[in-house]
């Protein structure tokens, strides 16, 4: 793997592509949330609505890229690392969550409508943790139909991605929205390290192509057309390789390390930036000491980014690690866990 960067078994530009897009999410969730609460719009979701178009698709392609190393394991094993991995830790943060927002729930719906809320989050995935619901899914899915036509898997994707399909149940609609980028990872992951390397060995085209991007996506988006059939599909996926473009480039200069040790730690924000989020979002609200709402927005989403990965080092190696890592009693694979740059 020539110019990527491997530090303790990890791939740098892989780290800052996560990075950047859990820092994406963050912002999606921050400055909706600013906003609905304000009653107004803010100049950051100028920037969220131009990151929509390729925010979750290069999160799904990043996420299949490193599935080749194990999709061949035997099923334990498999199972074991793609998905109770993902079970555990959906299970207990649901239940943290829950457990903050049970109180108005209850308010409006009674003890038995909280309850009723709750169990309905194991089959329809509750807030912001749909993604690592959905991810099982999408690994359970890709080692049967492995022997099949790869083509023709990605054909039926593209078009389950066409459809828009919208039943209002999250796994359905974001399964046939999702599915294409995280198969498209992994079948062609190959090719996105060659355009990783590329982009190392030839930054000033790389940068040109770029700012030609971002043009085309901010022009369809500023149209309307950024999520009609096709346009969506061309738009999340010269998006995801933008942002490995991107990545590469701040790997190469090792610029932004804070932005790459946040994607190695992604799981970390993705879990927990909710409270941190939802309490700052609250302060500078009714304090006002911001008058700005995009720069509300912007320490909103700074600090439910950071304040995470602060929190994950002051519980690491303590009894609260079971936060962020899963016990080893409740492994299926006996085995030391490995080092998987996509987790």
């Amino acid at each position: 793997m020539a110019h990527a960067q491997v530090q303790h078994g990890r791939v740098d530009w892989v780290d800052y592509a996560k990075g950047f897009c859990i820092v994406m999410v963050v912002m999606m969730h921050s400055t909706l949330g600013v906003e609905k609460a304000a009653g107004a719009t803010s100049w950051l979701g100028a920037v969220v609505e131009f990151a929509r178009p390729f925010r979750m698709p290069d999160f799904f392609l990043i996420s299949g890229l490193f599935l080749s190393r194990v999709i061949e394991r035997d099923w334990r094993s498999y199972l074991d690392r793609k998905v109770f991995h993902f079970v555990y830790f959906y299970a207990l943060w649901v239940t943290i969550q829950f457990v903050f927002r049970a109180p108005g729930i209850a308010a409006e719906a009674g003890t038995a409508g909280a309850l009723k809320e709750f169990l309905l989050a194991f089959i329809e995935p509750f807030g912001t943790l749909w993604f690592i619901y959905l991810l099982p899914i999408f690994f359970v899915v890709t080692k049967p139909t492995r022997g099949m036509p790869p083509l023709l898997i990605f054909a039926i994707a593209a078009l389950l991605e066409g459809l828009k399909i919208h039943t209002g149940w999250t796994v359905i609609d974001e399964f046939a929205a999702r599915f294409v980028y995280f198969f498209a990872g992994y079948w062609l992951a190959s090719y996105v390290f060659a355009l990783a390397r590329q982009v190392q060995e030839h930054p000033r085209l790389a940068i040109g192509g770029l700012v030609i991007w971002s043009f085309v996506n901010g022009a369809l988006v500023a149209a309307g057309v950024s999520l009609m059939p096709g346009v969506s599909l061309f738009l999340g996926g010269i998006g995801a390789l933008a942002v490995v473009s991107f990545s590469a480039l701040l790997a190469k200069v090792r610029f932004l390390d804070l932005l790459r040790y946040a994607g190695e730690h992604s799981i970390v924000v993705y879990l927990a930036f909710f409270l941190p989020m939802a309490a700052t979002r609250t302060v500078l609200l009714k304090t006002a000491i911001v008058p700005d709402l995009g720069a509300v927005s912007l320490i909103v989403t700074a600090v439910a980014a950071v304040t995470p990965l602060l929190f994950y080092g002051l519980v690491r190696g303590t009894w609260a690690s079971f936060l962020f890592r899963r016990p080893n009693a409740l492994r299926l694979d006996s085995r030391p866990a490995y080092l998987q740059p996509a987790e």
